[in-house]
């Protein structure tokens, strides 16, 4: 009797056994995932391009070839070769330099010490036969902007949108030379910013910007001209 008893023992420490197995390789594997995952998705504050890397990566969006500044890239799963869907970068306004690595810093240290944006923000995403950012402002815009028109800055035109609209708390502003396309959001608790679209080829680019830089908005747009150049290359 006690030789069954130890018999049935063993088995069924066996079977417990035989049971956590594939429970602690799963979580092997779990565990795994996740760290790569966070590798990926680690803020870039925190990285730093070794020396290794190549200056600029040759990045196709939307068919589209860009020369990238590997630097100016926000996010780590972006600096790669190849097709990608979307690329968000940023350069330091007006030099448009590669923004050296920020420094981490507590939320109370930031906010204790909040300084201008020095930075113009710009992404890069197939646009998949969407509406051209340009018919969008003369097809889209007009339907829901105010008929009155200012100029608060020479050869600039701001037209209101408004309150009932899609975009009632934005303003429009325009310029013909050099050429310049903002929707703008008003200043409120937190400054205002400005988008800018322009489609290249297979590819949408979108500049991002505060709305106070308008006062020097030809400076603005010629940054803006210098970068889809630079981005595109002597062959783009």
């Amino acid at each position: 009797m006690s030789v069954f008893s130890a018999t049935s023992s063993r088995g069924r420490q066996g079977r417990t056994r035989a049971h956590l197995v594939p429970l602690v390789l799963g979580g092997l594997f779990a565990a795994a995932a996740v760290a790569v995952v966070a590798y990926l998705l680690w803020p870039t504050w925190s990285t730093v391009v070794g020396a290794s890397a190549p200056d600029r990566l040759p990045v196709s969006v939307g068919g589209t070839l860009f020369n990238v500044p590997t630097a100016a890239i926000r996010m780590k799963i972006q600096r790669h070769t190849g097709p990608q869907e979307r690329i968000d970068i940023d350069f330091v306004y007006p030099s448009l330099e590669v923004p050296g690595a920020p420094r981490h810093v507590t939320a109370d240290a930031a906010e204790a010490t909040m300084q201008p944006i020095d930075r113009i923000f710009l992404s890069i995403a197939a646009h998949h036969d969407a509406l051209a950012p340009e018919l969008r402002v003369s097809t889209i815009y007009p339907r829901y902007l105010d008929q009155a028109a200012t100029s608060p800055e020479d050869g600039l035109t701001m037209r209101m949108f408004r309150a009932e609209t899609p975009y009632g708390s934005e303003d429009l502003f325009s310029a013909e030379s050099p050429v310049l396309t903002a929707r703008c959001t008003r200043d409120a608790a937190t400054p205002g910013m400005c988008l800018s679209e322009r489609r290249v080829d297979g590819a949408d680019l979108t500049f991002r910007f505060p709305r106070s830089w308008l006062s020097q908005w030809r400076n603005v747009a010629e940054a803006m001209d210098r970068l889809t150049a630079q981005l595109r290359g002597p062959k783009g």
